[in-house]
């Protein structure tokens, strides 16, 4: 029941950071910051994606992943269309993922200390949901404010 709830909530707002992104009217401004906008579209899809490929694809569902941190706040000018190719294969690693989990999995301790304490997966793939969700309206508000 929760991994298919999760599993809902993933996919629900990596589609809705897809369309996002498939809805600015001019490509550059998905790399455009402005005044106190520190971090632009693009950089904030990126973070999403290493950080979702980290910790589930690689952590859980052992995919070989190798995030680069940095990185995902320095590229600029990724093409709009390599980015929807990122989050439609970020979309399939987290299915097959989740697909591979049990309940009890769930109740096991995360394979990684990441808040300098031990929690449950469950609870780390919650708190992975609602990172997503978060950076997802600042995407939104970014396009809205400056793609015009």
């Amino acid at each position: 029941m929760v991994i298919e709830s999760l599993k809902s909530l993933f996919n629900r707002d990596l589609n809705k950071l897809k369309t996002e992104i498939e809805l600015y009217q001019k490509e550059n401004t998905i790399w455009a910051i402005d005044k106190n906008i520190s971090n632009s579209a693009g950089n904030l899809c990126l973070h999403l994606i290493g950080n979702l490929n980290t910790y589930i694809g690689a952590e859980i569902g052992k995919t070989g992943y190798v995030r680069d941190r940095p990185l995902e706040f320095s590229l600029k000018d990724i093409p709009k269309s390599e980015l929807i190719l990122k989050i439609e294969n970020t979309i399939e690693v987290i299915n097959n993922t989740l697909d591979s989990l049990t309940e009890k999995d769930l109740e096991e301790v995360y394979p990684q200390i990441v808040f300098e304490k031990e929690m449950t997966t469950g609870f780390f793939l919650i708190h992975l949901s609602t990172h997503l969700a978060y950076h997802l309206g600042q995407i939104n508000y970014h396009r809205r404010l400056l793609d015009f």
